[in-house]
This record gives structure tokens, sequence and C-alpha cells, in this order.
């Protein structure tokens, strides 16, 4: 195990994103191991989601390298993106097809074998307890059920890493419970690596092999919960977090790099 482990699956090195003026990310280095759960933690604006969008290959860094499962996401970009699943912050499913359409049409785009698309989607939509609405609209589906199913698309691919973007956001805590318990099944049984961002520390706290908290665009600290709580002299994570990044509120609308990136269009900047 200590073998398997000590395989880097991501790693990002001296990482910066600049918006013209505005650095949302700024030199940042970490790096995750095969079959971790690692949290990627901060305040609103703090740069977690534009880091997220550099490690997916949605966005090219200004300057460092990150590589996926050993692939450099900007120069081998298609081999870095079948390496890896994704769940977002935002729904991303179609709520006019049905849940099966919706895998077919994401097992076509990613290229999975014909042959054998209907064993894998069997199979995962077994996995999240879904197989029985397989031919109902997506409309239908509550919160809890979408993001089940979003875990489910994002593994049709035999992916090694999956990210996860606030995925619990707006479940009741039974769902939330319950999608946890699929991704800590999906990280003993394949040995998955799981990055993932939340704003219920907590769940961080209980579910995390390490963690990582960014703050202006800066990793601040890292380390597993316990060794977080012992640096701050705190009982908890969440108090651990406070005293890191400050208790001072940050508007999720206009965070302050949000603000700098809108003025930055606003004097007609372009952003690349």
């Amino acid at each position: 195990m200590g073998e398997v482990m000590a395989q880097e699956m991501i790693a990002a090195s001296s990482l910066v994103k600049r918006f013209g003026e505005v650095t949302a990310v700024d030199n940042i280095s970490f790096k995750v191991k095969k079959g971790e759960i690692f949290a990627f933690l901060g305040p609103n604006g703090a740069g977690k989601s534009t880091t997220i969008k550099m490690l997916t290959t949605l966005l090219q860094p200004t300057s460092g390298e990150i590589t996926m499962d050993g692939f450099n996401v900007v120069h081998q970009q298609e081999q870095a993106r079948k390496a890896f699943g994704i769940v977002f912050q935002d729904p991303s499913v179609d709520d006019e097809l049905t849940a099966k359409e919706n895998m077919w049409l994401h097992a076509v785009l990613y290229g999975v074998p014909r042959a054998e698309i209907d064993g894998r989607i069997e199979e995962l939509l077994g996995l999240v307890e879904l197989w029985d609405r397989r031919n109902s609209r997506v409309k239908t589906f509550s919160g809890g059920m979408k993001r089940r199913l979003e875990i489910a698309r994002g593994l049709l691919h035999h992916p090694t890493i999956l990210f996860l973007d606030e995925p619990t956001l707006g479940l009741d805590t039974q769902t939330r419970n319950l999608l946890w318990n699929y991704v800590k099944s999906l990280n003993k049984s394949q040995t998955m690596t799981i990055f993932f961002t939340t704003h219920y520390l907590e769940e961080a706290e209980n579910i995390a092999d390490n963690i990582a908290i960014i703050d202006h665009g800066k990793i601040i600290a890292t380390g597993t919960a316990s060794a977080l709580m012992k640096q701050t002299k705190t009982k908890s994570l969440e108090a651990a977090y406070l005293k890191l990044t400050g208790k001072e509120l940050r508007d999720e609308a206009a965070s302050g790099t949000e603000r700098l990136k809108l003025r930055y269009r606003a004097r007609g900047g372009g952003f690349r």
C-alpha cells in the first residue's frame, strides 16, 4: 500500500494565474497521492475555482506546471482529461433527458467503446441507486438524485481521479451522508484519488486525508485536520480555518478577486 500511495496523481508546481493586473492564484504548489482524499478549502474569492479550472484544463495557467496522472494538462490535454471525472458546483446534467440518455451522451463524448456503454451505465446507476429511475427524465429528480447521477456520469470513462466542487451544496444531511458514503466506497474499492472543495468544514475534517487552505491566491496551510488544529491550537477544523483565514465575511457574488476581474473587464481587458 505504501508504494501505491507514493504515486503522485496530481502535482501543481509554482502555479500562477493572472487576469490582467489581477493575480487570482499566486505561486502555489501541492501534490496529491494515489488513493488520497484531498480537501481544497478557502473563502469565497480565495482562488479555489480558478485553481480547479486550471487543474481540469478549463483555464491555462499564466505560469507553472500541472500534471494529472503523469500527463501535463497544457501539453497533453486529451490524455489528462481522460484521467479525471468532475462533478461541478452547478448542476450540469440535461433536465430534458433521462438518466440513461445523460449517461449515453457523456459516454459518447468521452469515447467509451460502444460495446461497453450499456454495461457501465447499469453498473454505475446501480452503484448510486438510480437504476430503477434510468428512464425517468432528470427534471423529475431531487437535488440529491441529480448529484448522484453526476457522480455516476463522471465515472463512466473509468477515471483515476474524481474532482468534486461543492458536491453537497444545498443537500439535506441524509443526502450529504449518502453521497459521501458513495465517494468513500469508490476511494476504497478502486483506490480512486478524490479532490474536493466544500464550505461544510466538518466534511473535510471527517473525510479528508489531507487538506490545503488557500486565501488571497496563496496556500496558507496544508496538512491533516489534526495537524492544522495542533498548529492553530484549536479543537476543530472550523476553528482552525477561521483562525487562519479570519472571520471577515466574504461576498460570494462579488469577492475581492471577482470585483477586480469586473473592473478589468470594464476597462476593456480580455481574459486568456
